[in-house]
């Protein structure tokens, strides 16, 4: 599997939208906020992956949480993406 990640994703690590203390997904405000301040477009259609196709399906839950329901998610992921013949990468930040 190659290095990088798919051209225009933005990272936004499941795990920093649940509180760290109760475990629980974080409020509403607080989630929009994880989203945008990453940089992802809210009013654009949003596709989300991870590295297999199962961490990605909380960030949806997250997005459909919020009111963002036009999305998809992209099961393959890197694990498909990221293969030694697949499409384009980026590199740098996400």
């Amino acid at each position: 599997i190659r290095a990088g990640h798919i051209p225009g994703a933005r990272n936004v690590p499941y795990n920093q939208l649940f509180d760290a203390a109760t475990g629980e997904m974080k409020p509403l405000d607080d989630l929009r906020k994880s989203f945008a301040g990453a940089g992802v477009k809210l009013d654009a259609p949003i596709i989300t992956s991870c590295g297999s196709g199962v961490s990605a399906g909380v960030l949806t839950l997250a997005l459909y949480r919020i009111g963002i329901t036009d999305t998809a998610l992209y099961d393959g992921s890197w694990s498909e993406w990221g293969q030694a013949s697949g499409p384009p990468i980026a590199t740098g930040p996400a």
